[in-house]
Protein backbone atom coordinates (compact mmCIF):
# COMPACT_ATOMS: atom_id res chain seq x y z
CA UNK A 1 0.00 0.00 0.00
CA UNK A 2 1.51 3.19 -0.85
CA UNK A 3 2.67 5.77 1.93
CA UNK A 4 1.31 9.39 1.41
CA UNK A 5 4.48 11.57 2.53
CA UNK A 6 3.31 15.10 3.60
CA UNK A 7 5.75 18.29 2.46
CA UNK A 8 6.34 21.23 4.38
CA UNK A 9 4.73 23.95 3.42
CA UNK A 10 7.16 26.06 0.83
CA UNK A 11 7.92 28.84 3.12
CA UNK A 12 7.87 32.59 1.55
CA UNK A 13 10.45 35.10 2.29
CA UNK A 14 10.28 37.73 4.45
CA UNK A 15 9.42 40.82 2.83
CA UNK A 16 11.74 43.84 4.45
CA UNK A 17 11.28 47.58 5.02
CA UNK A 18 13.27 49.98 3.39
CA UNK A 19 14.27 50.80 7.61
CA UNK A 20 15.30 47.40 7.81
CA UNK A 21 16.91 46.70 4.70
CA UNK A 22 18.68 50.29 5.13
CA UNK A 23 19.88 48.69 8.56
CA UNK A 24 21.42 45.86 6.72
CA UNK A 25 22.75 47.71 3.89
CA UNK A 26 27.14 47.81 4.51
CA UNK A 27 29.18 49.97 2.19
CA UNK A 28 30.75 48.00 -0.12
CA UNK A 29 27.49 46.32 -0.31
CA UNK A 30 25.66 46.78 -4.11
CA UNK A 31 21.99 45.72 -3.63
CA UNK A 32 18.32 47.13 -4.20
CA UNK A 33 15.27 46.77 -1.78
CA UNK A 34 12.51 45.73 -4.95
CA UNK A 35 8.62 45.91 -3.49
CA UNK A 36 10.42 44.20 -0.17
CA UNK A 37 12.50 41.54 -2.16
CA UNK A 38 16.68 41.87 -2.23
CA UNK A 39 18.45 41.92 -4.95
CA UNK A 40 21.53 41.92 -5.27
CA UNK A 41 23.77 43.88 -8.22
CA UNK A 42 25.49 41.55 -10.52
CA UNK A 43 29.02 41.84 -11.78
CA UNK A 44 29.33 43.79 -14.81
CA UNK A 45 31.11 43.43 -18.20
CA UNK A 46 33.88 46.05 -19.31
CA UNK A 47 31.79 47.13 -21.63
CA UNK A 48 29.05 48.08 -18.95
CA UNK A 49 31.87 49.59 -16.75
CA UNK A 50 33.46 51.40 -20.00
CA UNK A 51 30.18 53.17 -20.95
CA UNK A 52 29.49 54.30 -17.13
CA UNK A 53 32.86 55.73 -16.40
CA UNK A 54 32.55 57.62 -19.28
CA UNK A 55 29.32 58.62 -18.59
CA UNK A 56 29.92 59.38 -14.68
CA UNK A 57 33.09 61.52 -15.51
CA UNK A 58 31.40 63.49 -17.99
CA UNK A 59 28.27 64.42 -16.05
CA UNK A 60 30.30 64.76 -12.78
CA UNK A 61 33.13 66.98 -14.44
CA UNK A 62 30.14 69.37 -16.30
CA UNK A 63 27.73 69.57 -12.75
CA UNK A 64 31.03 70.19 -10.99
CA UNK A 65 31.86 73.04 -13.01
CA UNK A 66 29.08 74.66 -13.12
CA UNK A 67 27.94 74.13 -9.52
CA UNK A 68 24.45 72.55 -10.21
CA UNK A 69 24.81 69.99 -7.48
CA UNK A 70 25.56 66.32 -7.10
CA UNK A 71 26.81 63.15 -8.74
CA UNK A 72 26.83 59.56 -7.02
CA UNK A 73 27.50 56.38 -8.52
CA UNK A 74 25.73 53.08 -6.97
CA UNK A 75 26.97 54.67 -3.50
CA UNK A 76 23.76 56.17 -2.03
CA UNK A 77 20.48 54.70 -1.13
CA UNK A 78 17.84 56.03 -2.45
CA UNK A 79 14.25 55.24 -0.17
CA UNK A 80 11.39 56.00 -2.00
CA UNK A 81 8.52 53.93 -0.38
CA UNK A 82 8.28 51.48 2.46
CA UNK A 83 9.69 48.72 0.60
CA UNK A 84 11.51 50.23 -2.20
CA UNK A 85 15.29 51.00 -1.74
CA UNK A 86 17.58 51.37 -5.18
CA UNK A 87 21.16 52.55 -5.57
CA UNK A 88 21.24 53.83 -9.06
CA UNK A 89 24.11 53.66 -11.25
CA UNK A 90 24.08 57.24 -11.45
CA UNK A 91 21.92 59.67 -9.16
CA UNK A 92 21.99 63.66 -10.03
CA UNK A 93 20.97 65.49 -7.27
CA UNK A 94 20.24 69.45 -7.36
CA UNK A 95 21.93 72.02 -4.79
CA UNK A 96 18.65 72.84 -2.85
CA UNK A 97 18.21 68.57 -3.13
CA UNK A 98 21.55 67.79 -1.45
CA UNK A 99 20.42 70.17 1.53
CA UNK A 100 17.65 67.80 2.13
CA UNK A 101 19.99 64.37 2.29
CA UNK A 102 19.68 62.14 5.34
CA UNK A 103 23.36 61.04 6.45
CA UNK A 104 22.96 57.72 5.38
CA UNK A 105 20.47 57.92 2.36
CA UNK A 106 18.64 59.86 -0.22
CA UNK A 107 14.63 59.98 1.49
CA UNK A 108 13.53 60.82 -1.59
CA UNK A 109 14.47 60.87 -5.58
CA UNK A 110 17.36 61.96 -7.34
CA UNK A 111 16.58 64.87 -10.02
CA UNK A 112 17.76 62.45 -12.35
CA UNK A 113 18.86 58.58 -12.55
CA UNK A 114 21.26 56.72 -15.45
CA UNK A 115 21.38 53.11 -15.22
CA UNK A 116 23.09 51.17 -17.44
CA UNK A 117 21.68 47.58 -18.36
CA UNK A 118 23.60 44.32 -17.59
CA UNK A 119 21.61 41.18 -19.17
CA UNK A 120 20.62 40.11 -15.69
CA UNK A 121 18.52 42.74 -14.63
CA UNK A 122 17.11 44.48 -17.51
CA UNK A 123 13.93 43.57 -16.74
CA UNK A 124 14.37 45.24 -13.57
CA UNK A 125 15.41 48.56 -15.05
CA UNK A 126 13.06 48.96 -17.65
CA UNK A 127 9.91 47.17 -15.90
CA UNK A 128 9.71 47.66 -11.56
CA UNK A 129 12.32 50.41 -11.26
CA UNK A 130 11.01 52.48 -14.05
CA UNK A 131 7.67 52.28 -12.55
CA UNK A 132 9.13 53.70 -8.94
CA UNK A 133 11.39 56.02 -10.38
CA UNK A 134 8.12 57.40 -12.32
CA UNK A 135 6.00 57.26 -9.40
CA UNK A 136 7.96 59.13 -6.91
CA UNK A 137 9.06 62.18 -8.86
CA UNK A 138 12.42 61.33 -11.00
CA UNK A 139 12.37 63.88 -13.65
CA UNK A 140 14.84 62.18 -15.90
CA UNK A 141 15.84 59.10 -16.47
CA UNK A 142 18.52 57.34 -18.95
CA UNK A 143 18.54 53.85 -19.77
CA UNK A 144 21.63 53.31 -21.38
CA UNK A 145 22.49 49.84 -23.10
CA UNK A 146 26.12 48.98 -23.95
CA UNK A 147 25.35 45.80 -25.88
CA UNK A 148 23.09 46.53 -28.24
CA UNK A 149 23.18 50.73 -28.07
CA UNK A 150 19.52 50.75 -27.89
CA UNK A 151 19.77 53.60 -25.29
CA UNK A 152 16.49 55.30 -23.84
CA UNK A 153 15.72 58.97 -22.49
CA UNK A 154 13.10 59.69 -20.69
CA UNK A 155 11.97 62.97 -19.03
CA UNK A 156 8.61 63.85 -16.90
CA UNK A 157 5.36 64.90 -18.60
CA UNK A 158 2.57 65.23 -16.25
CA UNK A 159 2.51 61.62 -14.20
CA UNK A 160 4.44 60.35 -16.74
CA UNK A 161 7.82 59.57 -17.81
CA UNK A 162 8.25 59.81 -21.68
CA UNK A 163 10.38 59.32 -24.09
CA UNK A 164 12.20 62.67 -25.32
CA UNK A 165 14.78 61.37 -28.08
CA UNK A 166 14.12 59.64 -31.20
CA UNK A 167 16.60 56.87 -31.64
CA UNK A 168 18.33 58.29 -33.97
CA UNK A 169 18.83 61.61 -32.35
CA UNK A 170 22.16 62.75 -32.40
CA UNK A 171 22.55 64.78 -29.55
CA UNK A 172 20.44 64.17 -26.49
CA UNK A 173 19.53 67.70 -24.52
CA UNK A 174 19.23 66.82 -20.64
CA UNK A 175 16.39 69.05 -19.25
CA UNK A 176 17.34 68.28 -15.70
CA UNK A 177 21.20 69.52 -15.94
CA UNK A 178 21.28 73.15 -17.18
CA UNK A 179 22.65 73.26 -20.36
CA UNK A 180 24.22 69.83 -20.53
CA UNK A 181 24.01 67.74 -23.93
CA UNK A 182 25.96 65.08 -25.51
CA UNK A 183 26.37 63.24 -28.44
CA UNK A 184 24.54 59.40 -29.27
CA UNK A 185 27.77 58.73 -30.51
CA UNK A 186 30.01 59.10 -27.78
CA UNK A 187 27.77 56.34 -26.15
CA UNK A 188 29.41 53.48 -27.65
CA UNK A 189 31.87 51.24 -25.69
CA UNK A 190 34.08 50.00 -27.90
CA UNK A 191 35.06 53.56 -29.42
CA UNK A 192 34.40 56.10 -26.34
CA UNK A 193 36.02 59.73 -26.91
CA UNK A 194 38.67 61.00 -24.39
CA UNK A 195 35.95 63.05 -21.50
CA UNK A 196 38.58 66.13 -21.55
CA UNK A 197 37.33 67.21 -25.39
CA UNK A 198 33.60 66.41 -24.51
CA UNK A 199 33.41 68.62 -21.93
CA UNK A 200 35.50 71.62 -23.95
CA UNK A 201 32.41 71.16 -26.65
CA UNK A 202 30.43 71.34 -23.54
CA UNK A 203 32.17 74.67 -22.89
CA UNK A 204 33.78 72.95 -19.76
CA UNK A 205 38.15 74.72 -20.41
Amino acid sequence: MPVSLATAPRKEPRLLTAEEFLDWLQPGVHADLIQGETVMHSPVNLRHADLLNFVDRLLAGYIEARKLGRLYREVVAVRLGPRQVFLPDLAFFTNEQVARLAATHAPFAPTLVVEALSPRAAHLDSGPKFAAYEAHGVEEYWILDPEHLAHQFYRRQGELLVPFAEDDAPVIRSQTVKGFWLKRAWLTPHKLPAVRPCLAELGIG
